[in-house]
C-alpha cells in the first residue's frame, strides 16, 4: 500500500470524482476523471477516466482497476454524492496502517480502509467527521478518527530491543504471509544484532518494487516476499493487483475446494501426530515405573517392618537391589495395602493395554489421512474430488469438526472421554457427536455435564473407566460438592431428544447408577 499510494496519485491528481455505485454485492466502483472545463462538453464522453474496483468481502477485500467499466443501470445507485465535481488534491497511504486516503481540494476525504474481513471504504468531511460508509454493519467505522490513523512508531534497532526483541509491535502492518517468513528465519537465531539484521533486509526487501503472484497451499495471495508457488511477477503495483484480483476470482472450484479439505488433513494429520508422541511418552513413563504388582511383592516380603499406621516406609527393593520409599493408607494393614496395590496392578495392565492399542490405531489413522492427502493432491477434477470426498467420509464438516475444541476431552486408560461445556454444547456432543454404542453419563436428578465415553469396537468398558467417567459426570454439575454423587448411564442409543425439549435437556430409557466422588480432570 506505500507503494501503490504515490502510483494512485499518479493517476488521480486534479482528477475530478464523477460518481460511485455498485452493482454487486460488497462491491463498489468509482469513477474518476478530467474536470469538465467547457459547458458545452457537460454530460457526454469522460475525459481519460479512470476506474478503482472495490472488492470488500469478508473473505477477500482487494483493490483493482479495470481499464473500462459500463454500468448498468439497473440495480445500482449512486452512492457517496458528496464528493461529485470535487477534484483530488492527492493520495497518500497512513504511516503505519492499513489504509489509503483520496484528499480532496476542499478537504474532504474517501479512506479506503484494507483491514481483512473489516475492510471499508469511509466517506469523511473537511472537519474530519464520517459522513458515509460503504459497509454500514462495521459500526465502530462511524467513530473512527481519520486524523488519529497516522501512527509514528520508533523502528530503531534500539525499539527492538526495549520490546524484548518482539518485532510486532514496531511493525503491526506486517501480515500472515510476512510474520511467516520472519519466524521462519528468526527462529534459531538469538544474538540481537543478527536478528536485527534479518528484520533490516526484510524491509528493503518489502520496499522494492516487485509483487509477486504465489499460491500458498493452492490459495491465490499477493506478496512483497518470494513465498510459495511464485505465479508471475511485477514491477509496478496497479498491475500487480488487477492480476492477483483475476487470478483469485478466476481460480476454479477444485481449486478452492482442494486448498480446504488439504488444510482440514494437515491439521488432523498433525493432530494425530501430537496424540502419538505425548501417548508413547505416557507408555514409556508408565512402563518404567515401579509397577504396582512389584510394590505389592515388596510390602508382602517386607511385612515385620512396616509399623502400623504408617503413611509410607522405606523398604528393599529386591527387584533392583536398592531401598525404594512406599507409600501407604495409614488406616489400613500392611497387607491390605498390598491389596490395593494388587489391585491397581490390574488397573495398570489395562491402561498399558489400552494404550498400546490406541497407538496402534492412531498410526493406522495417521497412514490413512496421508493416503487422503497423496490421493487428492493429485486430483484436478472437481467431480473426482468431491467424489472420492464423499466416498471416503471426508466431508468437510465431519473433517473439520475437532472434539478437541468442541468439548473437554480427558483420556484414561485408553479410553477417551468427551465433556459437553453447556446446555447447547451438550445437546452437540449428545446427538452428533455419540454413536448409539458410546456409554452416555450424567449426574442424576440435577444439571450438569453430558459425558460420553468413546465405545471400542469389540471390548467392554473396563469397570475403571466408567467410574472415572462417572466422577467427571459428578465434577461438572450442580452435585459437584456432595460427599457422593449419583451418577446415571447407559448406552447412547438408550438416549432421546423429543422435539420441544429444551436445550440440554434428554429423556432415558434405560439407566444404570453409579455412586462415586466427584473429581475434575
Amino acid at each position: 500500500m506505500k507503494q501503490l499510494a504515490p502510483r494512485l496519485h499518479r493517476e488521480l491528481a486534479g482528477k475530478a470524482f464523477v460518481e460511485a455505485f455498485s452493482q454487486e454485492k460488497d462491491e463498489l466502483i468509482l469513477v474518476f476523471a478530467e474536470p469538465e472545463t467547457d459547458a458545452d462538453n457537460v454530460g457526454e464522453e469522460l475525459v481519460k477516466p479512470f476506474f478503482i474496483k472495490a472488492t470488500l468481502t469478508s473473505r477477500f477485500s482487494c483493490l483493482s482497476f479495470p481499464e473500462k467499466f459500463d454500468r448498468a443501470r439497473k440495480n445500482s445507485v449512486n452512492l457517496f454524492t458528496d464528493f461529485e465535481n470535487a477534484v483530488v488534491d492527492f493520495v497518500a497511504v497512513f504511516q503505519n496502517e492499513r489504509a489509503v486516503q483520496v484528499r480532496f481540494q476542499d478537504g474532504k476525504r474517501l479512506v479506503f480502509k484494507m483491514f481483512g474481513n473489516r475492510s471499508n471504504l469511509i466517506g469523511v468531511d473537511a472537519g474530519g467527521n464520517v459522513t458515509q460508509l460503504f459497509n454500514n454493519k462495521l459500526l465502530a467505522d462511524r467513530n473512527i478518527r481519520v486524523d488519529l490513523l497516522d501512527r509514528e512508531i520508533d523502528q530503531s534497532f534500539e525499539a527492538y530491543l526495549e520490546n524484548k526483541l518482539k518485532h510486532d509491535a514496531l511493525f503491526p502492518t506486517f501480515g500472515k504471509l510476512v510474520n511467516q517468513y520472519l519466524r521462519d528465519r528468526l527462529a534459531d537465531i538469538e544474538i540481537a544484532e543478527e536478528r536485527w539484521n534479518v528484520i533490516e533486509d526484510l524491509l528493503k526487501q518489502l520496499n522494492a518494487s516487485e509483487f509477486y503472484i504465489t499460491k500458498i497451499d493452492l490459495i491465490p495471495a499477493l506478496s512483497l516476499l518470494k513465498m510459495g508457488d511464485i505465479q508471475a511477477k511485477y514491477s509496478d503495483p496497479m498491475e500487480a493487483l488487477n492480476a492477483f484480483y483475476l487470478t483469485f476470482i478466476r481460480q476454479s472450484g477444485i481449486d478452492a475446494e482442494k486448498a480446504e479439505i488439504l488444510r482440514i488433513l494437515r491439521k488432523r494429520i498433525q493432530q494425530t501426530e501430537n496424540y502419538l508422541d505425548n501417548t508413547f511418552s505416557k507408555l514409556v513413563e508408565l512402563e518404567n515405573a515401579i509397577k504396582n504388582d512389584e510394590l505389592g511383592h515388596i510390602i508382602m516380603a517386607n511385612l515385620h517392618q512396616i509399623p502400623e499406621r504408617a503413611e509410607k516406609a522405606e523398604l528393599y527393593d529386591f527387584y533392583r537391589d536398592q531401598p525404594v520409599t512406599i507409600k501407604l493408607k495409614k488406616d489400613l494393614s500392611a497387607q491390605k495395602n498390598a491389596e490395593t496395590y494388587y489391585r491397581k496392578s490390574k488397573n495398570e495392565k489395562i491402561e498399558i493395554s489400552r494404550l498400546s492399542d490406541s497407538l496402534e490405531a492412531r498410526e493406522r489413522e495417521k497412514v490413512s489421512l496421508k493416503e487422503h492427502l497423496t490421493q487428492i493432491e493429485n486430483m484436478e477434477s472437481l467431480r473426482e474430488l468431491r467424489a472420492y470426498i464423499k466416498s471416503h467420509g471426508l466431508n468437510h464438516t465431519h473433517v473439520a469438526a475437532n472434539v478437541d475444541e468442541l468439548f473437554k476431552k480427558v483420556e484414561f486408560m485408553g479410553y477417551t472421554i468427551l465433556i459437553g461445556r453447556n446446555a447447547k454444547n451438550n445437546d452437540l456432543l449428545t446427538k452428533q457427536y455419540a454413536t448409539k454404542e458410546d456409554l452416555w453419563l450424567h449426574a442424576k436428578d440435577v444439571t450438569g455435564s453430558h459425558v460420553v465415553l468413546k465405545n471400542q469396537p469389540g471390548k467392554n468398558f473396563p469397570a475403571p473407566v466408567i467410574e472415572r467417567a462417572a466422577e467427571l459426570a459428578a465434577f461438572y454439575s450442580k452435585r459437584k460438592n456432595d460427599s457422593l454423587c449419583p451418577v446415571i448411564y447407559t448406552p447412547k442409543k438408550f438416549v432421546r431428544k423429543p422435539k420441544g425439549l429444551p436445550e440440554g435437556a434428554v429423556v432415558i430409557d434405560k439407566e444404570r447408577v453409579l455412586m462415586v466422588v466427584a473429581r475434575g480432570e
